[in-house]
């Protein structure tokens, strides 16, 4: 019997496709599939975000009061 996709609370991530482009362990693709069904950043290609600095975020636009 088949079974469709799992429903997840997280969107699957979204990787560099520069970088992953030449990468043979994921084929291009930049992101890994677990045995689980999970999708995960290619450890090979994508690089790790460091979590212990926040990002900073730059505005795109700026307000100026008239």
């Amino acid at each position: 019997m088949a079974h469709g996709a799992r429903r997840t609370p997280a969107p699957p991530p979204r990787p560099d496709l520069a970088r992953a482009r030449d990468c043979e362990h994921c084929r291009g693709w930049g992101t890994v599939i677990t045995r689980d069904g999970d999708h995960l950043l290619c450890a090979v290609c994508q690089p790790v975000a460091d979590v212990s600095e926040p990002r900073q975020q730059t505005p795109s636009h700026r307000h100026t009061p008239a």
